[in-house]
């Protein structure tokens, strides 16, 4: 039982030694370009939602006037 406790947290520590050096190596985006790719995303998600709204009304519309 012992041995198996040491191991586990031998390999927990080995574990978190290689997530610090990956975290290292790491290459962060400028604020610039986080904004403007931010920006992208909120504007496609805006207008795929305003586009399904609209597909939604054309089916209600057709559906009801088969009811």
């Amino acid at each position: 039982m012992n041995d198996t406790l040491e191991t586990a947290k031998k390999n927990t520590v080995t574990y978190f030694k290689g997530v610090r050096t990956e975290w290292g190596k790491i290459t962060w985006p400028e604020k610039p370009q986080v904004m403007v790719e931010t920006f992208f995303v909120v504007a496609i998600v805006f207008i795929f939602t305003v586009f399904i709204y609209f597909v939604d009304i054309i089916f209600n519309a057709l559906l009801s006037k088969f009811n």
